[in-house]
């Protein structure tokens, strides 16, 4: 592995840490692009926040933001519409009013079994669980301990990279 202990000795280090950041379709984390780049993570890190304290400095259509424990760029939410007449339709699934309220559930109070969520919901959710596992925003994350040993289930990286949020903690205040 290269060592690069100040992003200084590395001239354009900034801009391929642009290029890997432009390409990615998620948050990569200082450890991922410090290995694609064979160089060191304290290097990479300290590159990172340079270029994310310029990004936020000017104005520009795109922006550094940290989420899902690692760094993605953004649309500029100014913006926005831009982007929005140019692709025309949205690309993304638009997930439904019961699946999002699901996911609610799920990400406020996890680890959660699916007999738990329907007992708030009120109402069956086996395909809603098996949708947003599909779409990768909830993933089994262990078992009850009590008789039957149900599934439990939690969010995943790529739930905190679809609603723009750093780490649980930036949840909304709870339900």
């Amino acid at each position: 592995m290269i060592r690069i202990p100040d992003p200084a000795q590395d001239p354009i280090l900034e801009a391929r840490l642009e290029a890997l950041l432009f390409t990615a379709r998620e948050a990569l984390t200082v450890r991922k692009l410090a290995d694609c780049l064979e160089a060191d993570a304290a290097g990479v890190k300290q590159a990172m926040e340079a270029l994310q304290e310029r990004y936020s400095g000017e104005r520009r259509g795109v922006h550094l933001q940290e989420i899902a424990g690692g760094f993605r760029l953004l649309t500029n939410p100014t913006c926005a519409a831009a982007v929005q007449a140019l692709k025309g339709k949205r690309e993304t699934e638009r997930l439904s009013p019961a699946a999002l309220e699901t996911l609610a559930i799920v990400a406020y109070k996890q680890p959660v079994s699916r007999a738990e969520v329907e007992r708030i919901r009120g109402v069956a959710v086996g395909p809603i669980l098996r949708q947003l596992m599909e779409l990768d925003l909830i993933r089994v994350s262990g078992r009850e301990d009590g008789i039957g040993r149900a599934l439990l289930y939690g969010t995943t990286r790529s739930f905190l990279d679809r609603f723009g949020l750093k780490n649980l903690k930036d949840l909304p205040a709870s339900m």
